[in-house]
């Protein structure tokens, strides 16, 4: 029998779709051929044509003149302006009034004055004063600075995100914004949900760094046009546009611990307007590394391969499509340095672990800019996911599978003039997901759907704000209601200062957010709160409020930036993951008192033409409340310090080296292990250092090379108990540290700008 809200759900779907499919077939104004003549003045009063300049109606729409200087235009009969291009006049904006006669223009006499050179330095990573949100634009340039093998790999010279171990056998790494684990942050594809669910911790390995264009990194909520999660952050990942760039790219990694890496990039035109990419990448672990002695090998064997398509269409009446897939096969296998691939983990004297990962994500773009009104569009994003995992620790065993879809319809215009901005639309997601942990099984469903509105007002040049709400509905925890608000001051055009406030839900996935609680032997319980809740568990909810100022300035004629912002988060409902008994791991709600404080100073400066400085101090004050006391979070430094030196030369070298400090951090308590088994309450204090050279050639080959974690500074016996492995005190989850050490690298690029049909 069909449950009533599943109904519900399919009518609003079909309504939805009802409604954009008129929108998209509304009724165009209609076209007329704008015929015109352009000349310039010459000497005894002559006129001679101009020959090839540009006129645009808009961006898709365009012509050029003839050697008579004619030229004809497709225009909509509302039209009220063009614009006319060439090298004698830049940009000449043309008023149209009576568009049944031809145009005739006629420009002054062109005098040619010297080349003025304008240079304009730009730092790798941008902060743009005119958003009322923070942004931090992080360019590609941003991402080469290190060997940057995968999303999680590509934080390391960013002071905002903190990068970390999940645990001391998988390999797999979590990203921190805001002192709060990986799943509070947005993680999007081009503005789509893509690192969530099942892939939590795993999707970061899922898009290789040399894909990525350039990325946006906003802290505290966001807008509302993306949905109700995002409590810390965003960070929205473009990837290498197929109508731009290079036509082929290629990347060959090499490192001493043997991991391989291999990317490949074609982008086609197949035809005017129509553009496609696609993207290769493999990598194989396939060297046995120890170096911390503790007879488990530090980075799982195996390989995983990865493969992209994307296809961008622009039709007529400002029409766009977009068509993407994207594959990924993962096998890994690790563990104890004795344990083979071919073994049985529950039955090998030695303890093993396999990771097998198959995911496909299929996504569509469609959208329309009304080309007689630019500042009115509309879109249609469109997801699909399928995520399988296979996992074995050891006796324990970790399968799933993940199905979602997502939807959302966004409309833009504007009250009056551009200084008021509207955005409204709609959303729907559905998330089917089955889980089998040690034989106990959870089946998990989501269908949500709401519907947001956003208003953007520009007051002045010194003032604009954007105020955004949206209505959710959940079939499990019902309303969902998300305001949020951002604005900015700018006193001058030097200096801007934001604030922010929000609020955000999220469900907890508590096994694929935990991974490390199967590197140990602790017993899983989970305290229920809400019988048909996921996994018996109530949503979280939380407000983030924050301040940020930033400073553009130059000294010695020498450009910098100084930035500082604080956030506070405050959780009214938490799902906490208890850690602080040795022998379990629990995970319950909270209303108690748990908060987060982040403050971080940044300084960008270049002292001399081509040295970039970047210094930073970050502060997080994470406390939760565990059980009736409230406590640090564990494995979180409270205090970090960043260094961050890159230089160039005029022959395409370009140098990079790193340095980060690394505060004590708190150590969950092992206070009731035998006494040999006692852990220090909280970790040392350890400085890491990264260093990186690349050479550019003309030829577009370029090499560079490497050393990560250049003090070969490593976390002493990660692995608790790793001589008894089948014991109650195994435990491979208490990483504060790096758990690999001294690694180097080679590699060379190549790319290629012909044109390719």
């Amino acid at each position: 029998m069909t449950k009533p809200g599943l109904v519900y759900y399919k009518q609003l779907l079909f309504i939805f779709f009802c409604l954009f499919l008129v929108s998209f077939a509304k009724a165009q104004p209609q076209t007329i051929t704008l015929k015109g003549t352009i000349s310039e003045k010459g000497k005894n009063n002559t006129e001679h044509p101009v020959v090839a300049a540009k006129i645009l109606f808009s961006k898709k729409v365009f012509s050029f003149t003839d050697k008579e200087g004619n030229f004809t235009l497709q225009i909509p009969d509302t039209a009220k302006r063009i614009i006319v291009q060439y090298s004698h006049v830049g940009n000449d904006t043309l008023q149209l009034t009576d568009l049944t006669k031809d145009l005739k223009i006629v420009y002054p006499m062109y005098q040619a004055i010297k080349d003025v050179v304008i240079r304009q330095k730009r730092f790798a990573t941008e902060i743009s004063l005119l958003t009322p949100q923070k942004s931090e634009l992080i360019s590609s340039k941003e991402l080469l600075k290190a060997a940057c093998c995968n999303l999680s790999e590509s934080f390391e010279t960013t002071p905002s995100v903190d990068v970390a171990f999940t645990d001391a056998v998988t390999g797999y790494k979590q990203i921190q914004l805001l002192g709060l684990a990986g799943p509070y942050t947005l993680i999007t594809r081009e503005n789509i949900p893509e690192v969530r669910g099942l892939a939590s911790i795993t999707g970061l390995t899922f898009t290789p760094g040399q894909w990525i264009e350039g990325m946006q990194l906003s802290k505290g909520t966001g807008s509302v046009v993306n949905g109700f999660e995002g409590l810390a952050g965003q960070i929205n990942i473009e990837l290498k546009k197929p109508m731009e760039g290079d036509n082929q790219f290629y990347n060959l990694y090499q490192s001493n611990q043997g991991r391989s890496e291999g990317n490949a990039y074609l982008r086609f035109e197949p035809k005017e307007k129509l553009y496609t990419n696609v993207f290769f990448h493999a990598k194989s672990q396939w060297m046995k590394v120890d170096q911390n002695h503790d007879h488990f090998i530090d980075q799982p064997m195996g390989n995983s391969l990865i493969a992209a398509n994307r296809w961008m269409w622009f039709g007529k009446k400002g029409r766009e499509l977009q068509l993407g897939v994207k594959y990924n096969t993962t096998n890994n296998w690790g563990g104890s340095e004795h344990f083979t691939k071919d073994e049985n983990t529950k039955t090998s004297p030695y303890w093993g672990m396999k990771l097998k990962t198959n995911r496909l994500d299929a996504w569509s773009k469609i959208g329309k800019v009304y080309e007689e009104k630019p500042w009115k569009s509309m879109g249609l994003q469109l997801a699909f996911s399928n995520h399988l995992q296979d996992m074995t620790f050891g006796r324990k065993t970790y399968t799933a599978d993940e199905n979602s879809f997502y939807a959302n319809y966004i409309f833009q215009s504007i009250l009056k003039n551009t200084n008021r901005i509207i955005k409204a639309g709609a959303t729907l997601s559905y998330t089917d997901r089955n889980e089998k942990v040690n034989g106990d099984r959870y089946q998990n469903n989501e269908l949500v759907g709401g519907l947001f509105s956003e208003y953007a007002h520009t007051f002045s040049k010194k003032v604009n704000a954007v105020l955004g709400a949206r209505v959710d509905y959940h079939h499990l925890y019902g309303v969902y209601f998300t305001p949020r608000f951002h604005i900015r001051y700018a006193p001058d055009d030097h200096v801007a200062i934001r604030a922010s406030v929000g609020k955000a839900y999220r469900t907890a996935t508590i096994f694929s957010e935990n991974l490390g609680l199967f590197s140990t032997n602790r017993t899983v319980l989970i305290m229920p709160s809400k019988k048909d809740g996921v996994y018996g568990l109530q949503n979280e909810k939380a407000i983030n409020s924050g301040v940020n100022a930033t400073y553009k300035f130059k000294l010695n004629y020498r450009p910098g930036t100084l930035s500082a912002d604080y956030y506070y988060t405050r959780f009214l409902n938490q799902a906490v993951a208890d850690w602080e008994e040795t022998q379990f791991v629990k995970f319950y709600n909270s209303k108690k008192l748990s908060y987060a404080h982040s403050l971080q100073v940044q300084l960008d400066y270049a002292p001399v033409r081509k040295l970039d400085v970047r210094l930073a101090y970050r502060l997080h004050d994470v406390q939760t409340t565990y059980g009736n006391t409230l406590q640090q979070k564990p494995l979180n430094a409270k205090h970090r310090a960043f260094i961050n030196v890159s230089y160039e030369t005029r022959n395409k070298w370009s140098f990079d080296y790193t340095v980060q400090w690394t505060g004590s951090k708190r150590i969950p308590s092992t206070a009731f292990n035998p006494e040999a088994l006692r852990l220090p309450v909280s970790s040392p204090a350890f400085i890491t250092m990264n260093a990186h050279i690349n050479k550019a050639f003309a030829s577009g080959i370029e090499v560079y090379g490497g050393v990560e974690n250049l003090l070969n500074y490593m976390q002493k016996n990660p692995i608790l108990d790793a001589e008894n492995p089948f014991g109650s005190y195994f435990d491979g989850s208490l990483v504060w540290g790096p758990t690999m050490g001294r690694s180097g690298y080679l590699g060379v690029r190549f790319k290629k700008k012909d044109t390719i049909r």
